[in-house]
């Protein structure tokens, strides 16, 4: 017995998250999307994964490419978390047009990104996502505090003192 979608997606809206978006380039071309499902998963060795709409152009371009990259997005990038949501598509169809990226193998680093650059090591298809397993190649730690994404919403990060 499953819980009702409407408690689900309600309950989801709670859970903070930061803002993701993964590139990737390579056989099937450079693209990028906006993605609210990312964690590490193991340290031993270095993999994370990232969940992925199955039907999107984002999931396959990975699946052909073999490779991504994660962004996590500094806290004043609302207007990249946006383009690459497609908030500008109709305006703008390159999601990359005017930002100084860095190039991997893996895919693009967006500017100030704390990036996971992966090679796929599985991907596991679920319901309407596909579960995208990747063995870390390469870490590029920017330092920046993240953008956040709840209840509709983009939030920053602020330090509670402890008492």
């Amino acid at each position: 017995m499953s819980a009702a979608r409407d408690a689900f997606i309600a309950a989801m809206r709670q859970v903070a998250a930061t803002v993701t978006v993964v590139t990737t380039d390579g056989p099937a071309g450079r693209m990028g999307a906006t993605v609210s499902a990312f964690t590490s998963l193991s340290a031993d060795p270095p993999s994370v994964l990232v969940c992925l709409k199955d039907d999107s152009r984002i999931a396959r371009a990975v699946a052909e490419n073999g490779v991504f990259c994660v962004n996590i997005l500094p806290e004043d990038a609302v207007d990249m978390a946006r383009a690459f949501a497609g908030a500008f598509d109709d305006v703008r169809a390159d999601r990359f047009e005017g930002l100084e990226v860095t190039a991997t193998e893996a895919g693009p680093i967006l500017p100030r990104a704390t990036a996971f650059a992966c090679t796929v090591q599985e991907m596991i298809r679920h319901s309407t996502h596909a579960i995208c397993i990747g063995a870390v190649t390469g870490i590029s730690n920017a330092g920046e505090a993240p953008l956040t994404y709840m209840r509709g919403a983009f939030h920053v990060v602020r330090p509670r003192p402890l008492i």
